[in-house]
């Protein structure tokens, strides 16, 4: 199992310069990966200023050398597929292949009502779908062209290519129990299940994981890597006992939520200076 820290682009981490230190520390405290969220309005308790996910992955990924990054999650129908294919592929030049991207419908409503955008779930489901084809496309380096109900793409040839090979991976997020967004994931690298319910902290359970999971599988179209990524808190002492089970069941990839939730700025250093956690073999 991979350990990254998943982090908000608002609250204590609208500081541009102080979120690019905290990833660079978080690399030599031995984390596998940073992902930002990337939202535009929204959870106001945490104050208006946000910043943009795109430019501080970009700064992020010039001062670390190891560390995965990646948006978790970009919401493909508020973005230019196009316009995205080529921030993609420029980000994966520049951290050396290290993205991972992180896509979804988005949420919450607003981030599309106050632009005058698409708010309707069943169309911005067309819209992701067909901008995970345009995008796919896109990065192959081939003449592409693309006609659907929502994009038209004339033929056109994106250089370069993404340095990682098929392509830069794709994980796919859903709000459990919606099974639609599971049957996209199987279709690509990865899948980022979000449980709504506070009884469980927001996070699926163990038996939850293995049913999602089960679900995947069956739809899976081909035999590549596939990713299963959980998200929640720990504290270190029992970050192992607390993660140990989802390993077991077979999740990949642990995010650490590091947010103000939380608590003080010192407390969310302090948890990421601890490092993630050790697992048994």
């Amino acid at each position: 199992m991979k350990f990254g820290l998943n982090i908000p682009n608002f609250g204590s981490f609208s500081d541009v310069k102080r979120t690019v230190e905290f990833a660079v520390q978080a690399e030599q405290a031995g984390w596998d990966g940073l992902f930002l969220w990337d939202h535009l309005v929204g959870e106001e308790t945490m104050g208006p200023t946000r910043i943009d996910p795109w430019i501080v992955l970009a700064a992020i990924a010039t001062q670390t050398r190891h560390l995965r990054l990646g948006p978790m999650v970009t919401p493909l129908p508020r973005r230019r597929p196009w316009k995205l294919a080529r921030e993609t592929v420029t980000l994966d030049h520049l951290s050396s292949g290290r993205l991972i991207l992180g896509l979804g419908l988005g949420f919450p409503r607003e981030e599309f009502t106050t632009f005058g955008e698409e708010p309707d779930e069943k169309v911005r489901a067309q819209k992701l779908d067909e901008g995970l084809e345009i995008l796919t496309g896109l990065w192959s380096g081939e003449p592409y062209r693309f006609e659907g109900r929502h994009y038209r793409v004339e033929e056109t040839t994106f250089l370069p290519r993404p340095l990682q090979s098929p392509r830069i991976p794709i994980w796919i997020a859903g709000v459990w129990p919606h099974r639609a967004p599971l049957r996209r994931a199987a279709r690509w690298d990865g899948v980022f299940p979000i449980d709504m319910n506070p009884e469980n902290a927001f996070m699926p359970t163990v038996a939850t994981v293995r049913e999602i999971l089960r679900y995947v599988q069956e739809h899976r179209s081909h035999d590549g890597p596939f990713d299963f990524v959980i998200a929640g808190q720990t504290e270190p002492a029992q970050a192992a006992e607390k993660i140990g089970p989802y390993a077991e069941v077979g999740a990949t990839w642990w995010l650490e939520t590091i947010s103000d939730w939380l608590g003080p700025w010192e407390a969310m250093r302090e948890r990421m200076l601890a490092g993630p956690p050790r697992l048994q073999a």
